[in-house]
């Protein structure tokens, strides 16, 4: 008999081999037949085989296209393992590493001393929401604990005072704004002009400060709103002007000017301001105005906290590639910096993807428009964007979209993508 059953059915007498070796060649053919089932569950769908989604024709060699279902399986897909520049989408990355590292109930603190000489020292820890509303409210809170001080002096030590953010050109515009461990509107001026010429505040919560009336004129800004900052050790000098001028309207005498240093051992603490805002807020709002500034403000304080002060940008490098390595399995993307301001930046659309599926829990984080949860991201002939469709039942797809190349039909392959995962219902 020549079937395995014959051979298990009819072992020669007397000798167990014969059956030790129908035992083993049953197993291994059960284990071929568990191997290949798996096989044919794990492969993808026939459309990744055929390729026949019409928009995988808008990409190029210098693009790619990554769409998945529900369970994180490819659908379609092309050059998905190749790298590319991920712009403003990095800032997803940036975020999960912080809320998986500090917590989403994490919340950024300011502490506030007097020294012997009844200075007033600030001690900052890279709160990005460090507003001018809440200066205000900080002023109210130390009028009644002082009633006079000296100088107001801000220690930002908790940042390294060397950081420059790569793709940073320098310019007025906000994405330009500089990092530091203190820092006041996100290191931003808005401002108008009357029909006379003169400066007034385009916000009625932030007063036009000499501070920042005198930078204006330096560099010959027009109204709008500009970054009027260009090193952390200003940026903590612009938000010690604004305490200043909130705390003089309360009654409190200062009688020196606003200057760097540090806090002393011996100098009291007076009181400690926990932020408002949790860092799922933080977030929340880095990603829905793409802000450049408070991405890498997360980037650095996250440095810090694993590996202590000051905040450098190689110690935010090794917390996020540490936790992509360790928590997503991703070991050879290459991060610079936090907000993918950096053309130096390079994720792959499968990086991303393990990215997305790591992030769904906070998936309502991001801007939402017809069911789609986004994140999209701009450089000079760059276009990418990435996030979840849901597919009205409950269920949330996967999809990444890197154009890096001028000549980009990113509406057309959104549309594509969105008719694709409403066929999959």
């Amino acid at each position: 008999m020549n079937s395995i059953s014959g051979v298990l059915s009819h072992p020669a007498p007397g000798t167990c081999g014969s059956v030790g070796r129908a035992v083993r060649l049953t197993l291994w053919v059960i284990g071929l037949g568990i191997a290949l089932t798996g096989l044919f569950f794990l492969q993808p769908p026939v459309a990744v085989c055929k390729q026949d989604l019409p928009c995988l024709a808008n990409i190029t060699s210098s693009d790619a296209l990554l769409i998945a279902d529900p369970r994180g399986r490819i659908l379609y897909r092309k050059n998905e393992r190749k790298k590319f520049i991920p712009a403003s989408t990095l800032k997803v990355l940036t975020g999960l590493a912080a809320l998986e590292q500090l917590g989403p109930s994490y919340r950024f603190k300011t502490e506030f001393y007097v020294d012997s000489f009844h200075n007033l020292k600030v001690k900052g820890y890279g709160d990005p929401l460090l507003v001018s509303e809440i200066l205000e409210e900080l002023a109210d809170v130390l009028s009644s604990k002082i009633n006079r001080c000296q100088s107001i002096i801000m220690d930002d030590s908790y940042f390294s005072s060397e950081i420059a953010v790569p793709g940073c050109d320098g310019s007025t515009n906000p994405y330009d704004a500089p990092v530091g461990a203190i820092c006041a509107n996100f290191n931003t001026v808005g401002f108008n002009r009357d029909k006379n010429g003169r400066l007034f505040s385009a916000e009625k919560q932030t007063p036009l400060i000499p501070f920042a009336r005198d930078r204006i004129r330096t560099l010959g800004l027009g109204p709008g709103r500009h970054t009027f900052l260009y090193d952390s050790r200003s940026a903590a000098c612009y938000a010690g002007e604004l305490l200043l001028y909130f705390l003089k309207e309360r009654g409190v005498a200062c009688e020196g000017p606003v200057r760097s240093g540090k806090v002393g051992p011996d100098d009291r603490l007076v009181h400690t301001y926990q932020s408002i805002f949790p860092l799922e807020t933080v977030v929340k709002r880095m990603l829905a105005g793409s802000s450049n500034f408070m991405a890498n403000q997360l980037f650095l304080a996250m440095g810090a906290s694993i590996y202590g002060p000051p905040a450098k940008l190689t110690k935010g490098v090794d917390a996020v590639e540490g936790f992509v390595e360790k928590k997503i399995g991703l070991r050879d993307i290459k991060i610079v910096e936090g907000s993918g301001l950096s053309r130096e930046n390079r994720l792959s659309a499968l990086d991303m993807l393990a990215v997305l599926k790591q992030f769904k829990p906070y998936r309502h984080l991001l801007r939402q428009k017809d069911r789609v949860y986004y994140k999209t991201g701009t450089l000079t002939g760059v276009r990418t964007r990435v996030g979840y469709i849901d597919d009205g039942l409950g269920e949330y797809y996967y999809f990444v979209i890197f154009f890096n190349q001028p000549h980009h039909q990113m509406t057309a392959t959104l549309e594509c993508v969105q008719k694709t995962v409403a066929r999959q219902r």
